[in-house]
């Protein structure tokens, strides 16, 4: 079963916040509301991961909104497992998640991108982001932009 992982819900809660927010600080969009029922339930029942099948449809649809706004695919285009490597140096991803990359659903897609990104070892995440950022003007070793991840 592919599941929603709460921070993906909290990221679009967020995301929409940003769209539609509270005229008066108190009353939440549908789309809020929508997901923020979704993600109550998951931290007092202490789940990190929504059935996306039992997920009701507002909430769903909110989801994907966000999702859709979301990089699709973490290729860097430096892609090493056309040479054989099992796992790609450059976005992380297995040979078969490369390869079966648009025939995963929305959830599967975003499991895989919460693994590499808090694997971390892709170079997406460390040596081309640090040459990227350099590149574009900024000290060496400095955080990345909120974009960047």
């Amino acid at each position: 079963m592919a599941g929603i992982h709460i921070t993906d819900i909290e990221s679009a809660i967020n995301w929409w916040r940003e769209r539609s927010p509270s005229p008066d600080g108190l009353s939440l969009s549908p789309p809020v509301r929508a997901l923020a029922e979704v993600y109550a339930l998951m931290v007092y029942y202490r789940e990190s991961l929504a059935d996306e099948r039992s997920m009701p449809a507002a909430a769903r649809n909110a989801w994907l909104d966000w999702y859709h706004s979301t990089p699709d695919a973490p290729c860097i285009a430096i892609c090493s497992t056309a040479q054989g490597d099992a796992i790609c140096k450059g976005c992380g991803r297995s040979e078969d998640e490369v390869q079966h990359w648009p025939q995963l659903s929305p959830t599967e897609k975003r499991l895989v991108w919460r693994r590499i990104t808090t694997e971390g070892t892709a170079w997406r995440f460390n040596r081309y982001a640090e040459r990227a950022r350099v590149a574009g003007g900024a000290p060496s070793g400095a955080a990345p932009a909120p974009g960047d991840q």
